[in-house]
């Protein structure tokens, strides 16, 4: 038997508490809508229980024990934080990186939903969070997650065009309809290497371990490690979030003591540490984890995308969220701030859940509830919005010449469709008639899409 630890690491930019009801007034600088006082008091704590003191045990540990091997995802946004305000924290994961002993895997730089976005924006997010731990670390990761484990085949083709020959993904039981997730399997339209994650055996460090309703309370390293060598497969993914070790779990309830007897318990029972991307030139894959792009999955919640888009008013932010990423790409300064407004959390906060589920997704809410995060949320984008809005007016050239629309905002000719400017001056030189033939419909798409009330006196002036 052998096991691949992964640690998911991510700090989310909070919102401040935004009122709807208030005239929207754009700043002078965009960024003042997150609460940066707030976030580095979050950053400093979990830094001190998690970042320092977790990532200090785990490097003893590879230190005294050469067979011990761990996983990170760390979403490029918390590096920045960390690169920024904790600098020592960087130098920790610096020297455990030195070794072969640690692989760190790739995910979306803004911990995003990106992937229902725009693949472009997924494709940049992907690149900017490798490229900043090749940056840090002089790593280039080989495998790759989505956002808290979203998957679908789609995604997984996707990540393998873009140089990752092995994901790591949510093991959901009614996709593998009786089979074990212990074990390799490949996509089937793409043969990419898939890695699932025993959420049981996951769960039981990640929510359960100082639950003292628990029947397997307390939780020993001793006794995981027991569960882990009689479990049957080739190997066993836990993942989890990082901050388990000291934020969710507290410092009291044990959880070092865990984190650094683990390795040792684990190896006493002779069972093997894998990274990552090991474990596709070890195993051969046991059969395919088929999950069409309807049915797409996640590690959160009921293991699909309602965390994030299971409720009306998380559809609605989404679809703004969507809409105002192609007139913010553009603008470089526009941009950075929009990007800051697709991480996850933001729209995990608007969830609407209850019981055990609902619990957790108020412990993160930093605005109370569903409802207020929605009203803050929403007034950010707003603002963005506006924001945008006069910077297109300011720099009306720069924005025709570079933007894009999604397929729902594109003119649709007969046999043509424009979905930018650029396109749309392309059929209007080369086919004028038809042109002619969608004048007024024309008229009313380039005013409402574009902000083009006089379409000869913008060519002229933006020299087009």
């Amino acid at each position: 038997m052998h096991i691949a630890l992964l640690f998911e690491a991510h700090q989310p930019i909070r919102l401040k508490r935004l009122n709807e009801s208030l005239p929207p007034m754009i700043p002078d600088n965009i960024d003042e809508i997150f609460d940066y006082y707030t976030n580095d008091l979050v950053l400093d704590r979990v830094s001190e229980r998690t970042y320092r003191n977790a990532t200090k045990i785990i490097k003893n540990s590879i230190k005294e024990l050469k067979e011990y091997k761990v996983n990170f995802s760390i979403s490029g946004i918390l590096l920045e934080q960390l690169n920024k305000k904790h600098k020592d924290i960087i130098d920790i994961f610096k020297e455990i990186g030195e070794s072969d002993n640690v692989e760190f895997i790739s995910q979306t730089y803004y911990h995003s939903l990106a992937w229902f976005i725009d693949k472009r924006e997924f494709y940049d997010q992907i690149k900017m969070d490798s490229d900043i731990i090749k940056e840090i670390f002089g790593y280039k990761p080989r495998a790759a997650e989505n956002t808290e484990f979203i998957y679908n085949n789609d995604i997984g083709c996707f990540l393998k065009d873009i140089g990752f020959d092995t994901v790591v993904t949510e093991g959901v039981d009614y996709i593998l309809n009786g089979r074990s997730p212990n074990y390799l399997y490949y996509n089937p339209q793409c043969n990419n290497k898939v890695v699932l994650r025993n959420y049981r055996l996951s769960d039981d460090i990640g929510f359960r371990f100082s639950n003292r309703n628990w029947d397997q309370y307390p939780l020993t390293a001793e006794k995981y490690a027991t569960w882990i060598n009689e479990t049957p497969g080739d190997f066993v993914f836990v993942a989890i979030d990082y901050e388990t070790f000291g934020e969710h779990h507290n410092p009291s309830t044990g959880i070092y003591n865990f984190l650094e007897w683990l390795p040792r318990e684990i190896i006493k029972r002779k069972i093997g540490f894998l990274n990552i991307s090991e474990i596709k030139d070890k195993f051969s894959a046991k059969d395919s984890y088929d999950v069409p792009p309807w049915n797409t999955i996640s590690w959160a919640d009921e293991r699909d995308l309602s965390a994030w888009l299971g409720n009306e008013m998380q559809k609605e932010s989404f679809n703004l969220l969507r809409k105002l990423y192609y007139y913010s790409k553009p603008f470089n300064n526009i941009l950075e701030t929009y990007r800051k407004l697709t991480i996850s959390d933001h729209l995990y906060y608007i969830a609407k859940k209850y019981g055990p589920t609902g619990e957790v997704h108020n412990y993160f809410n930093p605005q109370g509830n569903a409802e207020k995060a929605f009203q803050a949320y929403t007034m950010a984008l707003t603002l963005l919005q506006l924001k945008t809005k006069n910077e297109i007016e300011e720099k009306i050239c720069e924005f025709l010449k570079n933007v894009d629309l999604p397929s729902e905002l594109c003119f649709y000719f007969k046999e043509y469709k424009a979905c930018s400017f650029r396109e749309f001056l392309k059929i209007k030189e080369t086919n004028p008639l038809l042109i002619k033939e969608y004048e007024n419909e024309l008229k009313t798409w380039l005013k409402d899409i574009f902000m083009v009330n006089n379409l000869d006196e913008i060519t002229n002036y933006c020299n087009l």
